[in-house]
């Protein structure tokens, strides 16, 4: 599943976001999205290698198109700020969360 996961990531295009529910659909397990967090939450150079190179961790939001908060907490803001940079507008929504526009960056083959 993992590396089936990373290898979908791998796909997904600079400028563009997709779900953790839609990867697990890719991957045949439509249920499984958290799961899907998790295997982002331990990605390793390992992993990455077994993917084909790196694996763009940074353009998989969540199904409202927020960033989801995780631990360190910095890493929000780290993910906002390569969202930025490839192109994708990353706006603040008014509970201080980031959020993007899936209708506009979404990512759904």
């Amino acid at each position: 599943f993992r590396a089936d996961v990373f290898r979908i990531i791998a796909t997904i295009p600079s400028g563009k976001v997709t779900t953790y529910g839609h990867i697990a659909r890719l991957a045949g397990y439509p249920r499984h999205s958290r799961h899907v967090g998790r295997a982002l939450q331990t990605l390793s150079a390992e992993d990455e290698r077994e993917a084909g190179g790196t694996v763009p961790w940074q353009r998989v939001i969540n199904s409202r198109g927020r960033i989801s908060l995780r631990v360190p907490s910095g890493s929000v803001d780290r993910q906002a700020e390569i969202l930025r940079a490839e192109g994708v507008d990353v706006q603040l929504d008014p509970l201080e969360m980031y959020f993007v526009s899936l209708k506009e960056y979404g990512w759904f083959p």
